[in-house]
């Protein structure tokens, strides 16, 4: 965690603008048990009602956002938490009744981001928005990663997980994957599970303008400035036509 936040204050230092959007799904899940409401879930996805709603905005936007926060300004940076609620950041809508107060970004407005930057700070954004009608809405980290990063004109895209990255069948790391191949890992299944989502907002994010997408092992020291600073890189790229293979 620590060492994360060393690596976000270096890019900081040699003139890379990073923006850090975090999850906390197992927090908020540990925080329900505390309070003995029984959480419910619909084809793997957390139906939210106003009970846990209100548990999600709390460890989120409070615990999570904070601590990230914090361990950026003991590592020398100067880091802001905010979620997408503030500077109107997010625009959210429902995904569903079903699913209950789980939102996706309809609308991003980035000039608060952008005012940050230029002022040597490091925004760290939990994944609440607001709909048009003032609602609270629980948003997916990754989703609202590539939502950001999107509207950002964002060069990279990094999505930290725990394991390697893409793995074949054999379990080996994809270490490049090109737009056009994405769909044939998904028929054969290569690409399934959690690596379903990622990939889906990887296509999202290249597709609406971010260059290239990497989804890499968070828990690897310094991996993001391995894939920043290395011809070899760490995890796996997607990257769209335009962008030269690694090493190139």
């Amino acid at each position: 965690f620590d060492a994360f936040a060393k690596d976000m204050v270096m890019l900081k230092q040699v003139g890379i603008h990073p923006v850090v959007i975090h999850g906390g799904g197992p927090q908020i899940g540990d925080m329900l048990k505390k309070i003995g409401h029984q959480a419910e879930f619909s084809d793997g996805l957390r139906v939210t009602d106003e009970t846990t709603m209100d548990i999600a905005e709390m460890v989120l936007s409070g615990h999570v956002n904070k601590a990230i926060s914090l361990a950026i300004n003991r590592a020398g940076g100067r880091a802001i938490g905010l979620s997408g609620k503030d500077g109107d950041l997010v625009r959210a809508e429902k995904i569903s009744e079903q699913l209950g107060k789980v939102g996706k970004p309809t609308v991003i407005n980035p000039s608060v981001l952008a005012s940050l930057e230029t002022s040597g700070i490091i925004p760290v954004i939990a994944p609440i928005g607001a709909s048009l009608e003032g609602e609270t809405l629980n948003i997916n980290g990754d989703t609202m990663a590539g939502a950001i990063a999107a509207a950002m004109g964002a060069a990279r895209l990094i999505l930290l997980t725990d394991v390697a990255g893409v793995l074949d069948k054999s379990g080996s790391l994809i270490e490049e994957i090109s737009l056009d191949q994405v769909a044939g890992l998904r028929a054969d299944g290569t690409i399934s599970g959690g690596m379903i989502p990622k990939t889906q907002t990887a296509l999202s994010a290249l597709e609406d303008g971010v260059r290239a997408v990497v989804i890499l092992d968070g828990r690897v020291p310094n991996a993001c400035l391995l894939e920043l600073f290395t011809e070899h890189g760490s995890g796996s790229l997607i990257r769209s036509a335009d962008l030269p293979p690694r090493g190139a």
